[in-house]
Order: C-alpha cells, then sequence, then structure tokens
C-alpha cells in the first residue's frame, strides 16, 4: 500500500516548542519534502500551551498522522509529553536554544525517557535526520517511498566517492 503519494493529509507532523527553533526545524521539512512526503508544521509549547500540546498529541492519528518530529530546546519536554499522549512514533530533536547548556540539557531530557514511552532522539540539532528516520518508518509499508530512500542514500555514498578521488588525485 502506497501510503505517501500526493493528498492532503500531512504524514508527518512537525511541532516546536518555539518559533526560534524553525532554523533547526526546517530541515526535516526540508528533506520530507524532498522525498515527497506530506507534513504539517506548528509550534506546540509544552510549558506555555499545555492544553494545546495535549490536544495535538490526543488528535494526531485521527487526523491522519503517522509519525510525530518535535524539536525543543533547554528542558525539552515537548517530545516526551506527546509521546506520553499519542501511541504514534515520536523523533525527538535536541535543540540548542539560547537558553540551553552547551544542549546537553535539551539531548539528555528527550533522550532518558522512561521505559514505556520510547522518544527515537536524533543529535543535537538534527532535524535532518529526524526527517529521514519519519520517512524510513514510513517507507516500511510504502515501496515508493523506500525506493526513493534507497536513491537518497547512494546519492550520499557517490557524493563520498566522488570527494575521496578528488583528494586522492
Amino acid at each position: 500500500m502506497d501510503n505517501t503519494k500526493q493528498t492532503n493529509v500531512p504524514l508527518v507532523g512537525i511541532i516546536m516548542g518555539s518559533k526560534s527553533d524553525l532554523n533547526v526545524m526546517q530541515d526535516a521539512a526540508d528533506v520530507l519534502k524532498e522525498l515527497g512526503v506530506s507534513y504539517e508544521l506548528t509550534v506546540v509549547s509544552a510549558h506555555r500551551t499545555p492544553e494545546r500540546m495535549f490536544h495535538y498529541a490526543k488528535s494526531a492519528h485521527g487526523r491522519g498522522l503517522r509519525v510525530i518530529i518535535a524539536g525543543a530546546g533547554g528542558a525539552a519536554h515537548l517530545p516526551g509529553m506527546v509521546a506520553s499522549i499519542t501511541h504514534i512514533p515520536v523523533i525527538g530533536v535536541p535543540v540548542k536554544s539560547s537558553n540551553s547548556i552547551d544542549g546537553w540539557d535539551s539531548v539528555l531530557s528527550i533522550l532518558q525517557m522512561p521505559n514505556g514511552i520510547p522518544v527515537a532522539t536524533v543529535a543535537l540539532n538534527a532535524a535532518k535526520n529526524a526527517g529521514i528516520l519519519a520517512a524510513q518508518i514510513l517507507g516500511t509499508a510504502d515501496t515508493t517511498l523506500s525506493q526513493k530512500l534507497i536513491d537518497f542514500k547512494e546519492e550520499l555514498r557517490k557524493k563520498v566517492e566522488e570527494s575521496a578521488k578528488e583528494m586522492e588525485g
């Protein structure tokens, strides 16, 4: 079954705790767009708008979302709180924000979830990897998307081979 054919229903929700996180989270949107995966993008703060967060997470599956990418800095509770409310996969992106302690506070907050509430966590500011991982999750049930991911990784390999040839002379 091909779930990512052009549709008005977003398959991936990209949320962030603050608009200031957009400079990082845009990378997830860009790679999903490149791969042809529909997404939505918005601000949902775990601390400033908990009712909005609860509604977003509770309604996600019913609205067609299959994966949520949640980026947050500082205390970074958004990914874990969303994962505690929904049954769909959540990928956390720790964001190094202005109030962050070198980003480690965000990384550990997202990474150290209790058993039963998993959050897949990518590296600090690695929203592009979160987008790729979301596409890979969706690609397990979509042969077209799976092929796009194979092609994407092949392009990465070719770039490394070209760089090696240039360096080796």
